[in-house]
């Protein structure tokens, strides 16, 4: 098969430059053997404000702005429903952080995305002394329906090959690569923390932060919107809710572990009174950078070997953003945001 690229990787990076690639007309084979696992395990939730902090997610506006119409057409494309808007209120744990809140919502990149009221809690079942504070243009995208109907839609295509890519396979001419009987202009890796076995950028200061996610049968809760304090509720489906998640940096397997789920149901307590039973227990390892940046761009000697990767926990959000950013580099020669570039870890 002769096509314009190679995609390695298939979760939120590579059907994000799956689609740059549909939309533009361009021809594609991805490979992907499902051994990266964060994008599925991740509970999907988007949300243009750090709550831990009060602070601005970086570039807010722009991956907002693309994200929803792209959540939107892979709806259409795939017939399933993907994206929920959500209400997401953050409870306080104090008045000192009610002031820092209302502080917070001065501030210009804020404002549009934070109330200046208290919401009131008024469910029995939820402790919230201090009352919440509700975050605008929030929701979830369901990433296991994402990835398991867009994976069917490429097989369906013939575009998609379940198999571990081999790096030693990979002959590099200067306009043409080869792999087994496959030709194409340029490959893109989008492995996720697969990265770290990739003989082309793994000099890249790529960390796993391993993430576990709990679901939750909870019956006298009865929400609809999701509340984040030391961890988050998120409805799924009826009586169903997402619990997550934590972050350990020193452990880089996709087993849940024990000490993960205590950990969550211990944060869960503090403020959740309705009795609930384990539906699921799952763990991931997400590609995070230091600078909580994505890594983004070309090989330093072969020209069109690319990098898409380092979506840390806000792939959902920034994977339209990054993937148009590496389409236009390579595609219309239009300079990379120097922020994702990887040319800023160079020694």
């Amino acid at each position: 098969m002769k096509v314009d690229y190679f995609i390695v990787g298939l979760g939120l990076a590579g059907v994000a430059f799956c689609e740059q690639l549909r939309k533009a007309n361009k021809t594609f084979l991805v490979f992907d053997n499902a051994s990266q696992q964060s994008s599925l395990v991740a509970a999907g939730m988007y949300n243009p404000v750090i709550l831990k902090r009060f602070t601005e997610v970086w570039m807010a506006d722009e991956q907002l702005d693309l994200a929803i119409p792209y959540y939107k057409e892979l709806e259409q494309l795939l017939d399933v429903k993907l994206d929920y808007t959500l209400k997401l209120y953050r409870r306080f744990a104090s008045i000192e952080e009610q002031n820092t809140w209302f502080t917070a919502t001065d501030k210009p990149k804020l404002e549009p995305y934070m109330s200046t009221t208290l919401v009131p809690n008024t469910n029995s079942q939820i402790d919230a002394p201090f009352n919440l504070g509700e975050v605008y243009h929030a929701g979830r995208v369901d990433t296991v329906a994402l990835i398991s109907n867009y994976k069917a839609y490429l097989e369906s295509q013939s575009q998609i090959l379940s198999e571990g890519f081999q790096y030693n396979g990979l002959q590099i001419e200067s306009e043409t690569l080869h792999y087994a009987n496959h030709e194409a202009k340029h490959i893109v890796f989008c492995e996720g923390f697969g990265l770290k076995q990739n003989p082309f950028f793994n000099h890249l200061p790529l960390d796993g932060n391993k993430g576990e996610v709990l679901t939750l049968k909870v019956p006298d809760l009865k929400i609809d919107y999701v509340v984040k304090s030391s961890v988050f509720i998120m409805p799924n489906t009826t009586d169903e809710y997402y619990v997550g998640a934590t972050y350990n940096r020193f452990d880089k397997t996709n087993l849940p572990t024990e000490k993960g789920k205590d950990e969550l149901i211990s944060k869960l307590k503090t403020f959740l009174k309705a009795p609930f039973s384990e539906v699921n227990h799952k763990a991931g390892v997400r590609p995070t950078v230091k600078d909580r940046r994505p890594l983004v761009g070309t090989h330093t000697e072969y020209k069109n070997i690319h990098i898409l990767n380092g979506l840390g926990s806000r792939g959902v959000m920034i994977s339209p953003y990054a993937s148009k950013q590496l389409f236009n580099y390579i595609e219309n020669k239009q300079p990379l945001n120097p922020e994702i570039a990887i040319e800023r870890f160079k020694a």
